[in-house]
């Protein structure tokens, strides 16, 4: 009897301590910081806009971009095989890159002249014309060494109130990450999106220098 109580103690005492370990793990595990970046342009690199339209030339509202689906998200998106999207536990965006990208855009054609005014949407404004985003999609690939980031949309440009369509374009950019983990992963996404946008504002701008769209060239 007293071997059997010894081994029920012995039992007893093995489950608390698995239990605690457990507790300890988990405890840890949620105690790791979360590391949280932004998206930015580069303002100390000065933009030249060759085919700037004529200053003044109306009010331009930018729309909320339209994510790819698995990328509506703050988290910090990455591939290691094709198909198959995954995310990084402790990293993620400040925001979900559709929302990051809008006032970055906006300062991005702010820069071009060519609008009296760039004004980001939702607003009661009345625009001259709208720009439309979708497709987007921001990844970190380790298919290769170094890894890349790749950024990619699709812009539309507007002319209201005729709702003409202008023009629309595919941008992709990729950018080589210095490191092959988070960090280096944002370092190369700000660089990527900062070329990516201020080709956009250039070719937006482009799109009204003819005045009805025929400076829309890819």
């Amino acid at each position: 009897m007293r071997t059997m109580q010894v081994r029920l103690y012995r039992l007893i005492g093995t489950g608390i301590a698995s239990l605690v370990l457990a507790g300890c793990l988990s405890l840890s595990r949620e105690e790791r910081p979360i590391h949280t970046f932004i998206l930015s342009l580069d303002s100390s690199a000065g933009v030249a806009f060759a085919t700037a339209g004529k200053p003044g030339a109306g009010t331009l509202l930018v729309n909320v971009p339209v994510a790819q689906p698995g990328f509506d998200t703050p988290r910090m998106a990455y591939t290691q095989r094709p198909y198959e999207v995954s995310y990084y536990a402790t990293h993620q965006w400040a925001d979900p890159p559709a929302r990051m990208l809008p006032p970055l855009l906006v300062q991005a054609l702010e820069q071009t002249g060519s609008w009296r005014a760039v004004v980001p949407m939702p607003t009661s404004v009345r625009g001259d014309h709208r720009v439309d985003i979708d497709q987007l999609e921001l990844l970190q690939t380790f298919l290769q060494k170094p890894s890349q980031v790749r950024v990619a949309l699709r812009i539309q440009i507007i002319k209201l109130p005729e709702y003409l369509v202008l023009g629309t374009r595919l941008f992709e950019v990729v950018e080589e990450a210095s490191n092959d983990d988070a960090y280096g992963g944002a370092v190369a996404a700000n660089r990527a999106v900062d070329r990516l946008l201020k080709d956009a504002a250039g070719w937006l701008s482009g799109c009204v220098s003819g005045g009805q769209g025929t400076g829309c060239s890819r």
